[in-house]
């Protein structure tokens, strides 16, 4: 995980949303728990909702699945 650490503080460094989305979901799906994959989840679905990213509706229903978030 610390490749993806180290792509996640590079593209924060570089405003790189569309790489934020991407790599905060992949480190979700690789997290150790579900409240650490959910931590990531949240991230994703944050910079998903800022860019106008169809990503963000697919992040959400995640969310949702974990009950994180509301289906309302």
């Amino acid at each position: 995980m610390s490749d993806l650490h180290a792509q996640m503080l590079a593209a924060h460094a570089t405003g790189d949303v569309d790489a934020l989305i991407g790599l905060y979901t992949q480190a979700a799906d690789q997290a150790s728990d579900v409240d650490q994959a959910c931590f990531f989840l949240t991230h994703a679905h944050v910079f998903a909702l800022e860019a106008g990213d169809p990503r963000a509706q697919t992040l959400r229903a995640q969310l949702v699945s974990h009950g994180r978030e509301t289906s309302e």
